[in-house]
């Protein structure tokens, strides 16, 4: 068991002792167990994956951030995350067309990798949503 420590610019979203976590990283999703190296990595929009004491699974959506591992305290710290029953849907979606409109348009003003960051972002709460609608 560790302690997972998820902190957003707004506040403290999680304390928890866990068993694990999946977390996707800059280079590829890693796990974390008890006893694991001190690391620092980036986060890209993924879905995090814990487990509990009881090895009860928890998924959320995550958008960038950080992940510190350090003597069996791990400490996310993300610029946005949900869990799936608290993404709505219609506006992810709303968001993934706003950002392809973007993408699209010829217009030189248009912040390219803004907009491609925001469309990764609606990709990963559309797909974390449906994957828990479909688990119920």
């Amino acid at each position: 068991m560790f302690k997972l420590s998820i902190v957003t610019p707004e506040k403290i979203y999680r304390e928890l002792e866990v068993n694990s976590i999946i977390a996707p990283g800059s280079e590829g999703y890693l796990g974390v167990l008890t006893n694991h190296a001190p690391l620092v990595t980036s986060l890209i929009p993924g879905k995090l994956t814990v487990k509990d004491k009881v090895n009860q699974e928890k998924i959320y959506s995550v958008s960038s951030g950080f992940l510190e591992v350090y003597k069996n305290q791990v400490t996310i710290l993300a610029d946005s995350i949900e869990s799936p029953e608290d993404i709505n849907k219609k506006r992810a979606q709303e968001a993934l067309e706003r950002a392809k409109k973007r993408l699209k348009s010829k217009d030189p003003t248009v912040d390219l990798p803004r907009a491609s960051a925001a469309e990764r972002r609606s990709l990963n709460r559309i797909k974390i949503h449906d994957s828990y609608i479909k688990r119920m």
